[in-house]
């Protein structure tokens, strides 16, 4: 890859992903934020802007490490295990385990009496729902090899990035840490191949 594309692509995940955080954090509590703003405290909603701001970027960042981390781990895949199939099945197994496990431990940890499953799997098939898409969307615009490579980085990679927030039942933090990670991971996902301007990516 090129340096202006990769500085590309770094500048651009990082503006994406933590404006997306920003927006997330604004969304969840908007009725203080508009109160603050009609009694004229511009600049204390311009702090907390620059605030979600700050937060998402970083793991807008952490999203950054994870893709370059997956190129190298899957490039090892593919060498160890001298087969594109034999590869991909493992890492279908590795995504159903990791949801899975995302829906388990979550209501095990943080379930009340009386709670619904169906709360904790929703955002499992989000982040699938997601993963499908993008990974369709990949496969589409390369070739039939890129599906189980994309999908399981959108949703296995997203998932252990995620971890800081999963360990807290607050809601706002969840969100505010899923958001910034799983836009910036499809944002890299799809334009990695277009600036590399490869079908093989």
């Amino acid at each position: 890859m090129k340096t202006r594309n990769l500085v590309y692509l770094f500048f651009s995940t990082l503006l994406i992903g933590s404006t997306a955080g920003m927006i997330t954090g604004l969304a969840m509590e908007w009725t203080q934020y508009w109160d603050d703003l009609r009694n004229g405290e511009f600049v204390s909603f311009l702090i907390v802007m620059l605030w979600l701001l700050g937060v998402s970027s970083i793991f807008s960042l952490i999203s950054q490490m994870g893709f370059f981390a997956y190129l190298t781990i899957h490039r090892f895949g593919l060498g160890i295990f001298k087969s594109v199939k034999l590869w991909n099945t493992i890492q279908v197994v590795l995504i159903a385990v990791a949801l899975f496990d995302l829906v388990y431990f979550r209501y095990v940890v943080f379930a009340e009496p009386g709670d619904s499953l169906l709360g904790y799997i929703g955002v499992a098939l989000l982040l699938l729902v997601v993963g499908l898409v993008t990974a369709y969307i990949k496969r589409k615009e390369t070739n039939k090899h890129a599906f189980i490579p994309a999908l399981f980085f959108i949703v296995v990679v997203t998932i252990l990035e995620w971890i800081p927030g999963l360990q807290s039942d607050d809601q706002k933090w969840v969100w505010l840490i899923f958001v910034p990670l799983l836009v910036s991971n499809v944002w890299q996902v799809l334009t990695l191949h277009r600036i590399t301007e490869t079908k093989n990516t």
